[in-house]
């Protein structure tokens, strides 16, 4: 370091300039960092209840579903969800929380779930889909907070690396050439001074002499 910086006044104002913007970035960055890890905490207990309900209602609806099939003709029941004229569809947005750029998810539906012809189909299946077709916000829901710590989580990591540069790098480095240069400057100002003192007392001495 300390053979990279030139020991001028101008050079100790820059650097002076350049620790007070590293301290301040340093600041706000660790503010970012603990309110990334404030809603990053909030949004994992969504994640975690969102999930054991998405769990709880896929199990009911799935079982359900085993139930009713169970006394369809498996090429009846294949012919029937294959060629199905409902479509669901995912329109994406983003918005912005805390600089991250967050994507959130709407559904659009098209068409009948149930586009199947009832005779040959039981009261259970029918249930179990309009089950799984209830569960779509929900499964977006859960795929927006799901995608949001996954965002969030990268997103603090970035910030917290750029606080450790700061802190145990940057900081450091500009205190240390700081104080290189003040003492450099300060040696300096005490030769120049010894040096008009030694020139005092010669030009004294020869207007004695004289």
């Amino acid at each position: 370091m300390r053979q990279q910086v030139k020991a001028t006044r101008m050079e100790l104002r820059k650097k002076k300039k350049n620790l007070k913007m590293a301290v301040r970035g340093h600041k706000l960055l660790k503010e970012k960092r603990d309110g990334l890890m404030q809603k990053f905490l909030g949004i994992m207990k969504d994640v975690k209840n969102t999930r054991e309900k998405v769990e709880a209602e896929l199990h009911s609806a799935l079982t359900i579903f085993m139930a009713g099939s169970a006394y369809i003709n498996p090429s009846f029941l294949k012919q029937a969800l294959g060629y199905s004229d409902y479509r669901v569809s995912v329109e994406l947005e983003h918005k912005n929380v805390m600089g991250v750029k967050i994507p959130d998810f709407k559904i659009l539906k098209e068409g009948n779930p149930y586009s199947y012809g009832f005779t040959e189909t039981t009261g259970d299946m029918d249930h179990a889909l309009g089950l799984l077709d209830e569960m779509l916000p929900l499964l977006m829901e859960l795929s927006h907070i799901e995608k949001t710590a996954l965002l969030l989580a990268e997103e603090i990591e970035t910030t917290r690396r750029r606080v450790n540069a700061l802190e145990y790098v940057m900081i450091p480095d500009l205190e240390e050439a700081i104080h290189y240069i003040s003492m450099r400057l300060d040696e300096l100002e005490r030769s120049n001074l010894s040096m008009l003192m030694r020139v005092k007392e010669i030009v004294a001495r020869e207007k004695t002499v004289n």
